[in-house]
């Protein structure tokens, strides 16, 4: 574990492991804790790095610099601090959207997308006036039970989302800086990319939970993409990487390991017929 001075920021960053460099980013107010039992699988075949955007976890609480253009510029320069001239990328959530940015700004970058239960390509809408100042008055203030109150009439997994479990997301969101917790929500919920998925033809593996209320979304953004494969999992909600951390390890080893795979990719492996004489 280290930390790396990035764009005037100090990041931290980890790199565990060996081999085809993986960059795994995590979510809005989340950490790397939410990819670490995944990725704690990964690194037995790949070189997985996981780092903290400005403003959350281990990394420094900037003054500005909270949003999608700015976390994926410095994506691009923590892999160029580890010599890195490209990389495949693996977003959660808010993670999503910078890789977005990234497949779209940097396409000579990025070997590989991986979105994981993403933020929608054309924004995540931000809740009312009056929701808003509610949700940044609660943090502000601490609020640990109205957050395990929340947490715990919506728990379906009782084996994973145990109650130390919850308290230690609660940490996370009260630990992200408030230039974070406020402009980095603004940024998603404005990022417009959606007529601009045609041309991304970086290969593209989408991780969806069937209990994660941007299923509907993610599979919305999946059938845009031209070069794209599909993963949904039908006991995970919207911590895919928590709740089934097996299954999203062997999608993504199998994903770089085979590139993307659909019925059309399939059926142009088919040998040519000579004129329905097989028929």
């Amino acid at each position: 574990m280290a930390h790396a001075t990035i764009n005037g920021a100090r990041l931290w960053y980890d790199v565990q492991g060996e081999g085809e460099p993986l960059l795994l980013h995590h979510g809005y107010t989340a950490s790397r804790i939410h990819w670490e039992p995944a990725a704690a699988l990964l690194r037995e075949g790949y070189q997985v790095i996981l780092m903290e955007c400005r403003g959350t976890g281990d990394s420094e609480h900037t003054v500005d610099g909270y949003s999608l253009e700015q976390y994926a510029a410095d994506v691009i320069s923590m892999a160029d601090h580890l010599g890195l001239s490209r990389f495949s990328f693996a977003g959660h959530s808010m993670g999503g959207g910078i890789g977005y940015v990234l497949a779209l700004e940097y396409p000579q970058r990025v070997e590989r997308l991986i979105l994981m239960a993403s933020v929608p390509s054309d924004g995540y809408p931000l809740p009312t006036q009056e929701v808003r100042e509610f949700l940044i008055d609660r943090r502000r203030r601490g609020d640990r039970a109205s957050y395990m109150a929340e947490y715990v009439a919506t728990r379906f997994r009782p084996d994973v989302e145990t109650d130390a479990w919850f308290n230690s997301r609660i940490d996370q969101i009260l630990a992200v800086s408030e230039g974070h917790y406020v402009q980095g929500a603004e940024s998603f919920a404005q990022l417009r990319v959606g007529d601009r998925l045609a041309d991304l033809d970086t290969p593209t593996l989408v991780l969806a939970g069937a209990v994660d209320s941007l299923l509907a979304a993610n599979l919305a953004d999946f059938n845009r993409l031209p070069n794209a494969t599909l993963q949904v999992f039908s006991r995970a909600g919207h911590e895919l990487a928590v709740h089934e951390p097996e299954g999203v390890a062997a999608a993504i080893d199998g994903f770089m390991r085979h590139g993307v795979v659909t019925a059309d990719s399939l059926a142009e492996r088919r040998p040519a017929r000579d004129n329905g004489a097989n028929e």
